[in-house]
């Protein structure tokens, strides 16, 4: 695999009115993005980790000015795994570097935010750029995929049955914490439970949705959603209609565009309720209702964990990469307990879990150094987009469409093992080009 050339891949067969849309889309996110992140900081103040201040919006805008340059990346680059990647990433870099200026947490917030862009340049290098493809040597047959496919409905029906001897709770969203610190698996039906739910069921859906199987697609949703009882997770439990709602916007809109917009659309919409609750025709608690698992937990969340990181690690020892279990027994830890129980007794937001930015990065190598652990995972997310070149970018996408958000809360690291993603990329190096559409229309 190769460093593509920059001008071949930023050339886009595309037409003049559908890049324009792409560009308005990009900023008008850019723009939800800060509007969604100040609400945050008024209605999440309880927390204690940023202040609510509207003098600091003009400071925060000169903040994000080297983002919204680097934002013409996603107009002009091609599709690819890098790329849906990258911008759900580019979101979270905003969000961080918006925050930084509300944050009350005692670190240099110049040297985080000069680190986070870094960062997220050097990530974006090859993850966007780096899309030469990686020659299939082993190729499934259509008769081979068709029996994996049913293979991996068995299988998820199986897991799902083992899983409910050890847990089964119809609880609501507000309830799982009570329950879910006290759930144990045998590691490998956890590993299992991770590989199915997050990569083999979600990638069964993409072929089936694209070859028009629409009752097993379903019937893979479904699948999908009985795991939310068993693991008492929100993931589990949004998993399905996320993969839906990115279905159909694959269905009407060309990839990078339905990236932009699955982002958009649901940050719009807890912006546009806040003026109801303003003034008094929702109420408060209505309005977090939906505020909170959306435009908090899912968007700022990430955001805010990578500030936690960035102050704990400004006056603790760093990891050197000591989270990764396999290295332990090569690396001293000067932390006995997960980085997430870590955070838990030091911050009130909960076990946090962060991105390879927080983990790989800020966790690992310090402020300084991140931008380099940052590049290194570029390169393993250009690896991805190596095996899927050929592939239709709606599998790529719906395929991904819950790895996406795993990563954008989980290291690397675990993603790759615990999560699936090494499995996802040897199922898109393996599959067969040509039972898919090559040439979906108005695609990049």
């Amino acid at each position: 695999m190769r460093m593509t050339n920059i001008s071949k891949t930023l050339a886009q067969p595309t037409t003049s009115r559908n890049r324009l849309a792409l560009f308005a889309l990009v900023y008008l996110h850019v723009a939800a993005c800060c509007v969604s992140m100040l609400y945050v900081a008024y209605y999440y103040r309880i927390y204690q980790l940023f202040n609510y201040d509207p003098a600091q919006i003009y400071p925060a805008l000169l903040n994000i000015a080297p983002l919204g340059a680097l934002a013409l990346l996603f107009v002009f680059c091609r599709f690819s795994f890098g790329y849906f990647i990258g911008f759900g990433f580019y979101t979270m870099i905003l969000g961080y570097v918006w925050l930084a200026k509300f944050s009350l947490l005692d670190y240099d917030h110049s040297l985080g935010v000069i680190s986070a862009t870094l960062s997220l340049l050097a990530f974006l290098m090859p993850a966007l750029f780096v899309t030469s493809a990686i020659r299939q040597r082993i190729v499934l047959t259509e008769t081979v995929l068709e029996r994996l496919l049913a293979l991996i409905l068995l299988l998820g029906a199986a897991v799902i049955a083992v899983g409910v001897f050890y847990n089964f709770r119809l609880v609501g969203i507000s309830d799982i914490y009570k329950f879910r610190l006290t759930l144990e698996f045998p590691k490998p039906l956890g590993y299992a439970i991770g590989i199915i739910s997050n990569v083999l069921l979600p990638y069964a859906f993409a072929c089936y949705f694209l070859r028009g199987d629409h009752w097993r697609a379903a019937a893979t949703l479904l699948l999908l959603l009985l795991f939310y009882p068993i693991t008492l997770t929100k993931l589990a439990l949004f998993t399905p209609p996320w993969l839906l709602f990115l279905a159909l916007l694959a269905t009407y809109f060309e990839a990078r565009i339905a990236v932009v917009l699955s982002l958009l659309l649901v940050t719009l919409a807890g912006i546009v309720l806040e003026p109801l609750a303003a003034h008094g025709i929702l109420t408060t608690a209505r309005f977090i209702d939906f505020f909170g698992p959306i435009n908090f937990r899912m968007i700022a969340v990430p955001s805010i964990v990578l500030d936690i990181y960035s102050d704990f690690f400004s006056k603790h020892s760093l990891t050197h990469f000591c989270q990764i279990s396999y290295l332990k027994p090569f690396v001293d830890c000067p932390y006995s307990d997960s980085l997430q129980v870590v955070m838990f007794n030091n911050y009130p937001v909960g076990y946090a879990n962060a991105s390879l930015f927080g983990t790989e990065g800020v966790a690992s190598v310090g402020l300084k150094w991140a931008p380099l652990s940052a590049f290194a995972c570029g390169l393993i997310i250009a690896v991805g987009n190596g095996v899927s070149t050929g592939l239709p970018p709606r599998l790529i996408l719906l395929s991904a469409g819950a790895l996406s958000q795993v990563l954008l809360n989980v290291p690397l690291s675990t993603s790759l093992l615990t999560n699936g993603a090494a499995v996802l990329l040897l199922l898109w190096y393996v599959t067969p080009r040509g039972m898919f559409e090559t040439k979906p229309k108005s695609e990049n």
